[in-house]
C-alpha cells in the first residue's frame, strides 16, 4: 500500500478513510519532463535507460521527502507532484532543476518544468475493481501543456500560480498550447 499511495497518503488514508473521497481542492501541480528522451533513449541499451530513470527518480523522491507533496508518480521520464502550497511546490521545483545536472547532465539531458495552480478533482477513481489516488482536472492539462514549453532546467509558473505564490518575477511571456483557445501568460523562474 505505501507503494501505491506513498507513506505520506496512506497514513491519512488510515486515519480518516473520507481523505481519499472526490473532492474539488486548489493545489498546486509540478510536471517534469526529461527533454529529448525517446532519441536519446534509441541510442541507449534498455539497461542504461532504466538506470539513468532510477537516479532521475531518486533525485525526485528526495526533493519530496523534504518538500512533502500530497502524492506524486512517475512515468517514463515525466514526474508529477500535487502539493497544497504553492511555495512548497516552488522550493521542490528548484530542488528539482538543481539535481539535474547530477541525474542526467552526464548524459547531455535535461527537463523542463512546469507550474501551475489551481481547483482539481482528487481521490480514488477507476473502474469497480482497480481505483487509484488521483488529480484530475483543466489545472493538471495546463500544468502539463506549461512543462511542455519549458526548456532542459527551465521552471515556468502560470500566472495563476505566480499569483497564488506571490511570486515577483520578471515579466511574462506568452506561449501557445495544444487545446487552449488562447495562449497562457508564463514566468521563467529562477
Amino acid at each position: 500500500s505505501e507503494w501505491f499511495f506513498g507513506r505520506a497518503l496512506l497514513e491519512q488514508a488510515v486515519s480518516d478513510p473520507s481523505r481519499l473521497a472526490l473532492t474539488r481542492r486548489d493545489r498546486a501541480i509540478l510536471f517534469l519532463d526529461v527533454r529529448s528522451f525517446t532519441a536519446w533513449s534509441e541510442t541507449q541499451s534498455p539497461e542504461t535507460v532504466v538506470a539513468v530513470l532510477n537516479g532521475y527518480y531518486d533525485d525526485a523522491e528526495a526533493a519530496f521527502a523534504r518538500h512533502a507533496p500530497i502524492r506524486f508518480k512517475f512515468s517514463a521520464d515525466e514526474v508529477m507532484a500535487v502539493f497544497a502550497d504553492p511555495a512548497v511546490a516552488l522550493a521542490a521545483a528548484r530542488e528539482l532543476a538543481a539535481s539535474q545536472p547530477r541525474s542526467l547532465g552526464g548524459h547531455g539531458l535535461g527537463a523542463g518544468i512546469g507550474l501551475h495552480w489551481g481547483p482539481v478533482v482528487e481521490g480514488l477513481m477507476g473502474a469497480r475493481n482497480l481505483k487509484y489516488f488521483d488529480v484530475i482536472g483543466d489545472t493538471v492539462n495546463t500544468a502539463k501543456r506549461i512543462e511542455g514549453a519549458a526548456g532542459p532546467g527551465e521552471i515556468l509558473a502560470s500566472e495563476a500560480f505566480r499569483a497564488a505564490g506571490r511570486l515577483d518575477t520578471g515579466g511574462a511571456r506568452s506561449i501557445e498550447v495544444k487545446g487552449k483557445a488562447a495562449p497562457l501568460a508564463v514566468h521563467s523562474i529562477d
